[in-house]
């Protein structure tokens, strides 16, 4: 089994973040940006809304424009990622900000009618804790959308550290078709995920690790080597990525995950259904 995420290690990094996640946070816009629009595809007029991981909180902002009409909440399990999201929208018309756990959710059952999350999932201890919790807070007939990362997540930095030493310095990331069997097996209705391939490119890996910690994605692998890497193994893993240069350029490749899913109208009956799965190319 790989290793877990060490929750307090991720905590504390995405608070010393808050203040330059958004400068950073290119493809976090871009794939938060891909998610609102599949929301067209869906009918649904929630009273309550809750954005789960919501950082910032510029998918709160979004959702508060969309549906105007609705209460929307934002949880982030880091308070400075809060004090950032709580000035999003406009007077009278702000998320209502709550700190909390996202696998142990301080809401009622059946309080929520569409649950969305933004790369945030990944962050999770027990992924199959997560979507219990959401089905629990959803209401009958509610929606949860989710994006999170795949295994091919920055293969490239994998890959250079593995020339390295054996020590786990990225994040693992589940696959698609697992997420999906944790959806069946939980009870949610209509699951439907795929997945895109995105890239990112940096004149340099420092730039790259530069960028990772700036929207708090360090490494929270429990079990990471401890203390300071050291210049020696920092400059051949460097020289491992270069072997990834193309065009003048080193690249860093995302698998990006999107999944909905619904809570069945008698929740205590949950169905099994099979996954239509798809892979795109972007």
């Amino acid at each position: 089994m790989p290793d877990g995420i060490d929750k307090g290690k991720a905590r504390r990094a995405f608070s010393r973040s808050a203040p330059t996640y958004d400068e950073a946070a290119v493809l976090q816009r871009e794939v938060g940006r891909r998610q609102l629009e599949r929301l067209d595809l869906v009918r649904l007029t929630p009273r309550n809304i809750l954005d789960l991981g919501c950082g910032t909180g510029e998918q709160a902002e979004g959702l508060l424009r969309r549906y105007p009409g609705a209460r929307t909440h934002a949880l982030d399990f880091a308070l400075p990622m809060l004090d950032q999201a709580r000035r999003r929208g406009r007077w009278r018309k702000r998320p209502r900000c709550i700190c909390g756990d996202m696998e142990y959710l301080p809401l009622a059952d059946d309080s929520i009618d569409l649950l969305i999350s933004n790369l945030a999932f990944q962050w999770a201890a027990d992924p199959g804790q997560l979507y219990r919790e959401c089905l629990r807070v959803l209401s009958p007939g509610g929606l949860l959308m989710f994006t999170t990362f795949g295994p091919d997540t920055l293969k490239e930095l994998r890959a250079a550290w593995a020339q390295v030493d054996q020590a786990p310095h990225v994040s693992p990331f589940l696959d698609m078709h697992d997420l999906g069997d944790i959806l069946v097996n939980t009870g949610y209705a209509a699951p439907v995920m795929d997945v895109e391939h995105l890239r990112l490119t940096y004149a340099s890996v420092d730039d790259l690790m530069r960028d990772l910690k700036q929207i708090g994605a360090t490494n929270a692998v429990s079990g990471r080597a401890r203390g300071l890497t050291g210049k020696v193994r920092m400059q051949a893993m460097r020289e491992a990525y270069e072997a990834w240069r193309s065009d003048g350029v080193l690249p860093a490749s995302y698998e990006v995950v999107y999944g909905h899913a619904w809570a069945p109208e008698d929740k205590h009956a949950p169905r099994q259904v099979s996954i239509p799965l798809r892979r795109l190319e972007g």
